[in-house]
């Protein structure tokens, strides 16, 4: 089936149970580097992303600019770490959600999410979601979550050989992916409970508590898509 239209996933806590797991493997790799003071209170950051959450933190705690040479070994740390921990888990249904927009639907999917890239494969291989690799965009190289959703969806018109999607949905749990997709301007799907009265605040108009949920045809209608 020709793909159409498109959906861009975020992944912890949208596709994976696994904010936990990273937070912690991503807190515990900043304090093996040296980075011991870390703000944890992750919603005062401007980006809410691994690459730049990362960056405040390493020039407050060495006062020097951090660049993103820097990436590589310190992903390598948060990996290692993440391997140790409880193995991620799916959102109960997002599997087979994934599987039904690629088999059923004209509608393709590609990740964007804030989180650096090798955990975010780890995530989502161990959680058994099915994904392209060349489909995931992370914060390795970009900052913020404007620039990360863009970049997949690039990557999607070129993966899918498509010139322009006629509609995109992203669909995440926190209010930054809200705002992210009201920024790129794109239509936004919110799930999970966790954020629902500051996604309530900000207008959101489709939002699911869980993928056994999931009703397309409804969503469609609650964002006006034909």
């Amino acid at each position: 089936m020709k793909k159409e239209n498109l959906i861009v996933f975020d992944i912890d806590d949208t596709l994976t149970k696994s904010e936990n797991q990273h937070q912690e493997a991503y807190v515990e790799a900043m304090k093996s580097f040296g980075i011991t003071k870390v703000n944890q209170d992750w919603k005062s950051y401007k980006n809410m992303t691994d690459s730049y959450i990362l960056k405040r933190n390493y020039e407050v705690n060495f006062n020097t600019t951090f660049s993103f040479s820097f990436i590589p070994e310190f992903e390598e740390k948060m990996t290692e770490l993440l391997l140790s921990l409880t193995k991620t888990e799916e959102i109960q249904g997002a599997g087979e959600v994934v599987d039904f927009f690629m088999k059923e639907t004209d509608y393709a999917i590609c990740f964007a999410t804030g989180s650096l890239l090798k955990p975010a494969l780890i995530k989502l291989e161990q959680a058994g979601i099915n994904f392209v690799p060349n489909l995931v965009e992370a914060s390795n190289n970009l900052f913020t979550r404007e620039e990360i959703v863009n970049s997949a969806i690039q990557k999607a018109k070129s993966y899918f050989q498509v010139e322009e999607f006629k509609n995109i949905i992203s669909v995440g749990d926190g209010i930054w992916d809200l705002r992210t997709a009201k920024n790129v301007g794109v239509n936004f799907l919110g799930i999970r409970n966790k954020n629902l009265s500051d996604f309530k605040e900000e207008g959101i108009k489709s939002y699911i508590q869980d993928w056994t949920q999931f009703n397309f045809q409804k969503v469609k209608t609650e964002l006006q898509i034909t």
